[in-house]
Formats: structure tokens, C-alpha cells, sequence
């Protein structure tokens, strides 16, 4: 794998064997099957080996898989078939869970911000958990999703994530009392309290915020006679890039002595709704060097290639996620480099400030592939930016392969 260093604070973070041997897994596909580029390659045999370290890591929480990380219909089909739940935002993710054998019963309509109509359909499709986080929206789920569970999302701190939330969901604590005694007096169910605290979040204590903004929900409805009985985790567990990130254990222990902190023998039933974790490491992004310039302005060549903000890599906004590399020329000796897309669009640079160093041999037609791409990137390309289709997605079964 091709070594990468920083002017900023990235390092390498070195994979495990299990992952190599995905990565290995994937590459064979890749290269025997050589499909056009640019395109994403997924292993469901460790989709579900992330989803069961999870649950072996918090067995006392329900894992509400978050379907927008990976949508790939053979990812969510995987996961029914484990017995995950589901984080859903519209109705179309509504639609594919369902289509690939998850219960209604098992999904969360866990998008606070959502039409009348799409609340009733999903009603009317048996969805009965709903989040909310404004009196507007709550209105809506009494009117149209009469009698179901809603969880309010409070807004936390989301320091030490990468790709923070800012304020566009979550409430205060206090205005979360309110709001479920509301829903109460509703006829709805006051099931609990929901908060994030950004994606690939780096930091394991950073739960302690949102389990401790729970408790004094959990107690200011106390003294209106409601009882909520949830707390929902959120996401934010991470993935494998440049930067280095605690295992998982370290996650896990932190969130259980947040929970006995503040809840001691009152423990609530739990939620989590993982999607990185499940699906980052599972996935490689397969792309072809387009063109490699020399710069002018300074040293480095500018590399682009066939895929970029626009077709699957909008994480590298702001060069917040940082992808391991590695290209069909490794060994060869290395220099600094610019990392640019394909688009005439002057904002599709992926890296300029994280320094990548790739083979000084490096030419057009040459394979990049991008590790751990598992998640966040076919979902999020374009429909037809420039012309460019959307980020096609293979699965291999790596138990089926052994």
C-alpha cells in the first residue's frame, strides 16, 4: 500500500489482517473481472462481520443499520438477514428495506425532517417508530402516524468528528421535555430521546454528552408523570482512514460508563444506528488515473481521475475524509501530488492540503484504488453531473469465495 504522509495531522493508520484480506479479496475480483471505472467493489462477508463485532460489542442494543451510508439492495438483504433493524430517511429507503425482507417493525423513520404524506405512507406500510425534533413535524406524525413511538433528538456536541452535524437537527434538552409531553397528550407514544455526535467520530468519550443530555430529559419528563424507556446512540462510529481511530472495544466501554453514570440500574433499552462501521471497511472504490500534469505553481503533479466530488467522493469536501491508497504501480518511487476529479467544475480538487505522494511513474490508464469506500460514496454520486453516470456498485460474498 502506498505510503502517505501530511502537513496536517493525518497519519497512516496500518490495517488489520482482516482487512487486508478484504482488500485482497476485492483486488482479485477487480482484476479478473475488470470493470469499467469508476466503481465501488463490496464484501458482504465483511459487512457482516462488522455488524457482528458490533453486536457482540453492545448486545444490549438494537442496531438500526443507517440504509444511507450503502443502500446497495445485496447490503440491506444482508443485514435483514442477520436481523438488523433499519435507520431509514424516505420513503424509498422505506421501499428497498422492505423489498429485501426487513419487518416494518424493524425500521426507523429516523429523518426529522419529512412531509405529511411520506409520514402517513410509512404509516400505512407498518413503520410505527418516528423521530422528531420540532413542535411542526410532531404535529404532522400525530396527524398522520396516529398512535406511533417518537424519540426527540437533542443537539450535542459533535467535537472530534470529522463531518459534524452543525445545527441543522436536534433540539435543547429542555425543549425536548416539552415535546414529548406533547406527543403524550397526542395520543402518540413518548418512547425516548435520540442525539449524534457527528460522523467518524474519533473521540470514544464523545457519547458521554448525548447520554447525559438523555438523563435530564429522562428526568424533566419525570416530573410530568412520563416515563420514556429509549435512548438512541446515534452513528458516528468509524471507519478506516489515514487518521487513526480507537478499535471498537474502546467505543463500547466508554458508552457503558456513560450509561452507568447516568442511569446506574435504570438502564433504557438502547439504540444504535451504525452505517460507516458496518459498510466503510467492507469497500473499495476502484478508479483510472485520467490525466497526470505538472502543476503551475509549485512541485507536485496533478493526478486526476475518472472519479470525484460529483460521482462519489463528496466526503473529500473540505478534505475531511482522507482515503488510504493504493495504485498499479506501488514500489515505484514517489513524489507529492495534487488530487483532482474529472468534472469541469473548479471545485472538484479532492486533495491539495493532505499531502499524498503516489509513484513518480504514474500514468494515464493506470488503476487508483481507494480503500475503505465502503460507505458514503455510491450514495452520494451524482445522478448525471457532466454526463457522468452514478457510481456503480458490485458485491462479492468473501465465505462464498473461501
Amino acid at each position: 500500500m502506498t505510503d502517505l504522509s501530511a502537513t496536517t495531522d493525518v497519519t497512516d493508520r496500518p490495517s488489520g489482517a482482516a482487512e487486508s484480506g478484504v482488500q485482497d479479496r476485492i483486488r482479485d475480483y477487480l482484476d479478473r473481472t475488470a470493470p469499467e471505472t469508476p466503481c465501488l467493489v463490496v464484501d458482504l462477508a465483511a459487512v457482516r462481520r462488522n455488524y457482528q463485532a458490533l453486536r457482540s460489542a453492545l448486545p444490549d442494543a438494537r442496531i438500526c443499520y443507517a440504509v444511507k451510508a450503502n443502500p446497495a439492495p445485496e447490503v440491506v438483504a444482508t443485514l435483514a438477514a442477520l436481523g438488523s433493524s433499519f435507520d431509514v430517511a424516505s420513503p424509498g429507503e422505506i421501499d428497498l428495506c422492505l423489498a429485501q425482507g426487513a419487518s416494518p417493525e424493524s425500521i426507523s423513520y429516523g429523518n426529522t425532517i419529512k412531509k405529511p404524506r411520506d409520514i402517513a405512507r410509512a404509516h400505512r406500510l407498518g413503520v410505527r417508530l418516528f423521530v422528531t425534533d420540532s413542535e411542526a413535524d410532531l404535529l404532522n406524525i400525530a396527524e398522520s402516524a396516529p398512535g406511533s413511538q417518537v424519540f426527540c433528538r437533542v443537539l450535542v456536541d459533535n467535537k472530534g468528528s470529522r463531518t459534524p452535524f452543525g445545527r441543522k437537527f436536534g433540539c435543547t434538552p429542555q425543549t425536548a421535555v416539552r415535546l414529548l409531553r406533547r406527543a403524550a397528550e397526542l395520543g402518540l407514544d413518548p418512547y425516548g430521546v435520540s442525539f449524534h455526535i457527528g460522523s467518524q467520530q474519533l473521540d470514544p468519550s464523545a457519547w458521554e454528552h448525548g447520554i447525559r443530555a438523555a438523563r435530564e430529559v429522562f428526568d424533566g419528563l419525570a416530573e410530568h408523570g412520563v416515563t420514556p424507556r429509549m435512548v438512541n446512540l446515534g452513528g458516528g462510529l468509524p471507519a478506516s482512514y489515514t487518521e487513526s481511530a480507537p478499535p471498537l472495544g474502546d467505543y463500547a466501554e466508554h458508552i457503558e460508563r456513560a450509561l452507568d453514570r447516568h442511569f446506574g440500574a435504570r438502564r433504557p433499552e438502547l439504540l444504535i444506528e451504525p452505517g460507516r462501521q458496518v459498510v466503510g471497511d467492507a469497500g473499495v472504490l476502484r478508479t483510472e488515473v485520467v490525466l497526470v500534469t505538472a502543476s503551475a505553481g509549485d512541485d507536485r503533479r496533478w493526478v486526476y481521475l475518472d472519479v470525484g466530488r460529483y460521482n462519489g467522493l463528496a466526503e473529500t469536501e473540505g478534505e475531511a475524509i482522507t482515503y488510504r491508497l493504493r495504485t498499479s504501480r506501488d514500489g515505484d518511487e514517489c513524489g507529492p501530488v495534487v488530487l483532482a476529479g474529472p468534472t469541469c467544475d473548479g471545485d472538484d480538487v479532492l486533495y491539495q492540503h493532505t499531502r499524498y505522494d503516489l509513484p513518480l511513474t504514474l500514468r494515464g490508464g493506470d488503476r487508483v484504488d481507494l480503500l475503505s469506500a465502503g460507505a458514503y460514496t455510491a450514495s452520494y454520486s451524482s445522478v448525471c453531473f457532466n454526463g457522468i453516470a452514478p457510481l456503480p456498485t458490485h458485491c462479492i460474498d468473501g465465505d462464498e469465495l473461501a
